[in-house]
């Protein structure tokens, strides 16, 4: 079984951006309801479909799989939410990559930086651009972010 085992974290500066080059995301979701995701993604000119389960703690299952981008594009008129439009800078900080999103249209001004880690006590170090932790706060997951954007806060 695949999973994932993320933390999620805003940002309180923009000194990640000088640390990587920033890639134009796109994702919907075919199903969502708290026991799983169904997400469709155009990350640059890749496609991607990814299953998720429920999330416990930090940790949830999670499939991902490569697919042709033009169905991606297709899919994206099945989603059931309003289509979910970022940035992704990737940045390396002590040897551990971070993805900072940087988010667009009705989410415009939230940033957050996620890592993936291989357990849920893995130490690691923050880079000084951390703010405070939202892992498990439902209203940062991008499904959720889809029903009620950042701007309606």
């Amino acid at each position: 079984m695949g999973i994932e085992i993320e933390r999620k974290f805003l940002t309180t500066q923009n000194a990640w951006r000088e640390l990587g080059s920033p890639v134009p995301y796109k994702q919907g979701y075919l199903v969502s309801d708290g026991q799983r995701t169904v997400r469709v993604r155009v990350a640059g000119d890749q496609g991607y479909i990814t299953i998720k389960g429920p999330t416990s703690g930090a940790s949830r299952s999670e499939y991902e799989y490569e697919i042709p981008v033009d169905e991606a594009n297709e899919l994206f008129l099945l989603c059931a939410l309003p289509i979910i439009e970022k940035f992704r800078t990737e940045v390396i900080y002590e040897g551990k990559l971070w993805e900072v999103d940087e988010f667009l249209g009705a989410n415009q001004g939230l940033v957050m930086a996620e890592i993936e880690l291989s357990s849920e006590d893995e130490l690691f170090a923050l880079p000084p651009w951390i703010g405070a932790e939202v892992t498990g706060d439902r209203r940062y997951y991008n499904s959720q972010l889809a029903l009620n954007p950042f701007l309606n806060w």
